[in-house]
């Protein structure tokens, strides 16, 4: 009994043996890969995502400041002592948004914090600052393309506004996602009646019309400049809203739920649609 025991010990011994010969490259080869994935995400938390929450944590400080300052902006009766104060402020804002862009300059938060300052710039009818800033957003790796389609027709106005119109023109001519179709076209009938293109800019204004009917939107502004250029503008259909207390639930769950399902170059696409109506 003794020595068959004994022969089976041996048997196993030599059985793990051989399953080692043939198994043990693969096992290291297994800690190995375990142990840079290990240590890779260490490394990873320790440098980009610090990174990232020291970004955060600069544009919250920025994103601060700018509303501080925009309520500051609003009181009529400000005195010459708290308007140069305010104007000291600014600059203090546009130095840490500088910091910031120097820093972590291809992060989304120094997108947000040059779009902040370029919007000061244009307050300020600092025009030719907005483009430099606009142009300087433009070059941030964002892999986001309705971001940066956003940016672009934000850069093409400015040019626009600082009587640069061939840059516009340029910018507004590159092809761009359909989502934001209306809204280059609408851009190129600026341009084209800056030119004095009367034929173009009506047919330009036309086509984001066109475009809008398609998603049952409607754009004040874009009706009035073909009216002014002699266009019958056909209204648009948008659906109706029954004001009720449940259709209204509902409508906002059923918007929350579209934002959260909508594809990033859509929701850039809406929020561009809210700026050319206001106008910022």
């Amino acid at each position: 009994m003794t020595d068959s025991s004994n022969d089976n010990k041996q048997f196993a011994d030599k059985s793990s043996l051989m399953a080692l010969k043939m198994h043990g490259e693969k096992i290291v080869y297994a800690v190995i890969a375990v142990l840079v994935i290990f240590f890779g995400w260490q490394y990873y938390q320790k440098h980009y995502a610090k990174v990232d929450t020291v970004a955060a944590d600069m544009y919250t400080g920025i994103a601060a400041h700018d509303e501080q300052l925009v309520q500051t902006a609003i009181n009529p009766s400000l005195d010459d002592a708290a308007k140069k104060q305010l104007a000291d402020d600014e600059a203090k804002l546009f130095a840490d948004i500088d910091a910031l862009v120097a820093t972590h300059g291809d992060t989304a938060y120094a997108w947000q914090a040059l779009m902040i300052k370029a919007r000061h710039q244009t307050d300020n009818d600092d025009l030719a600052g907005a483009v430099t800033t606009l142009n300087q957003a433009t070059t941030i790796k964002l892999d986001d393309e309705g971001l940066l389609t956003m940016t672009k027709l934000r850069y093409a106005r400015a040019m626009l506004a600082n009587k640069d119109v061939d840059g516009a023109l340029a910018v507004a001519n590159e092809t761009m996602p359909k989502a934001f179709e209306a809204s280059r076209q609408e851009l190129l009938g600026d341009i084209y009646l800056a030119k004095n293109d009367t034929e173009n800019a009506k047919k330009a204004y036309q086509t984001a019309w066109d475009a809008l009917r398609e998603r049952q939107e409607n754009r004040a502004v874009l009706s009035l400049k073909l009216q002014s250029l002699g266009v019958t503008v056909e209204p648009i259909e948008t659906p109706a809203i029954v004001a009720t207390p449940v259709a209204t639930a509902k409508a906002d769950e059923q918007t929350a739920e579209k934002t959260a399902e909508q594809p990033a170059t859509e929701q850039a696409a809406t929020a561009e649609t809210q700026t050319t109506q206001t106008g910022n």
